[in-house]
């Protein structure tokens, strides 16, 4: 399901080029288009995880897999702006059951394991269809219109969520659904949050993060055309930073594990902020070469802050926490494109870019400050 969701969420960035010569559009209504689906996918992830207390995790998962079909559905006959507002809204409603629901589900399995591994494997499984799906639908688009390729990605989520639905729970056994604690074991805040100051703190960076990495992407695409690069290209860069970003997400938790977590962060970070710099002063090729380090670095610092968030908060209140930590990650993953469309259109894609990477090394004296709070972090 990561695979899939995770695909969905990031072909978007293959057709914003696409959408932005047939409609027109600026480069803040290309931001809005962005933040219409990771607003709306943000905006699910707390109820989904009420809902989840409630139905249990599979029946979430496969309503809102069947949610995301329907829009990427629709979206294959969208005639223009508006229509693709609504169109990736509703996708980005069904998106927003996956990433809180299949962690919980990941950290629950692995209560007395190594959570952090394996939450870096569930990332690294997303970051694959951020591979693949992307590269394809670029060659399904080149071969026969971004219509045809929007609706043959509904298709396959389609059969996706059937499959879930009737696969997921027999698999899943007692994790099925989220322990319900007694009266006597709820926690007094309603959250199960043990420690504010450190979920905060990691809230802190991993929205800067979440959103420097959606502000970057939707507008790298940009930025390569500028550098001369033809719409083919596209996919091919695309698929070189995620193959990055899959590789980060995977080696990233080994790393926290033998470097600790907040080495690991102040390593990733300060790595995706000066990679930035270096990507906008240099040629195509090179910059191509370059792409699948720097995806390393931009993904890498999430697996990490996944697995921290477990460590911080009661595991009976897990599917909620998990809703609202990334309600925040992607909330600002929303936010950042529209505003920094703004700036783009006044000052253009480098001139953005570089911002953003100041913004990204704001995340190391929060790191530090974070310290205190993760037990066991050098």
């Amino acid at each position: 399901m990561h695979f899939l969701h995770d695909g969905c969420s990031d072909l978007l960035y293959i057709l914003f080029p696409v959408w932005a010569q047939e409609f027109s559009l600026s480069f803040t209504q290309v931001g809005l288009l962005r933040t219409a689906y990771s607003g709306a996918l943000a905006l699910f992830q707390v109820p989904a995880g009420f809902l989840a207390e409630r139905w249990g995790e599979p029946r979430v998962l496969a309503s809102g897999t069947f949610l995301t079909a329907v829009g990427f559905l629709c979206l294959g006959t969208a005639e223009g702006f508006l229509p693709l507002l609504a169109f990736l809204m509703i996708g980005g409603f069904g998106s927003g059951t996956q990433h809180p629901l299949s962690s919980s589900l990941v950290s629950r399995a692995y209560e007395e394991g190594r959570r952090r591994v394996a939450l870096g494997t569930f990332n690294f499984s997303g970051d694959l269809g951020k591979v693949t799906i992307p590269a394809g639908l670029a060659f399904v688009t080149a071969w026969a219109g971004w219509r045809w390729a929007a609706l043959g990605m509904g298709v396959v989520v389609l059969a996706a969520a059937v499959g879930i639905f009737f696969l997921l729970a027999p698999l899943v056994g007692d994790f099925a659904r989220s322990p319900v604690p007694s009266a006597a074991d709820r926690p007094g805040n309603g959250w199960g949050i043990r420690n504010a100051r450190g979920f905060t703190l990691l809230s802190a960076i991993h929205g800067i993060d979440n959103g420097s990495r959606a502000v970057f992407l939707t507008y790298l695409s940009f930025l390569l055309l500028g550098k001369g690069a033809e719409m083919d290209l596209l996919g091919v860069a695309f698929a070189l930073t995620f193959a990055g970003g899959a590789t980060g997400k995977f080696v990233c938790g080994y790393l926290a594990e033998r470097l600790g977590i907040i080495r690991t962060v102040l390593v990733t970070e300060a790595a995706t902020g000066l990679g930035i710099l270096l990507l906008l002063a240099i040629p195509l090729t090179p910059a191509l070469f370059l792409l699948p380090l720097l995806g390393v670095a931009l993904n890498g610092t999430s697996s990490v802050l996944y697995g921290t968030v477990a460590e911080l908060v009661a595991p009976e209140r897990r599917s909620r926490v998990y809703g609202l930590f990334y309600t925040i990650g992607i909330g600002a993953g929303a936010l950042g494109p529209p505003v920094f469309g703004l700036l783009s259109d006044a000052a253009g894609v480098p001139a953005t870019m570089a911002v953003l990477a100041a913004v990204i090394l704001v995340t190391l004296p929060l790191a530090h400050f974070l310290r205190p709070a993760v037990e066991g972090s050098p």
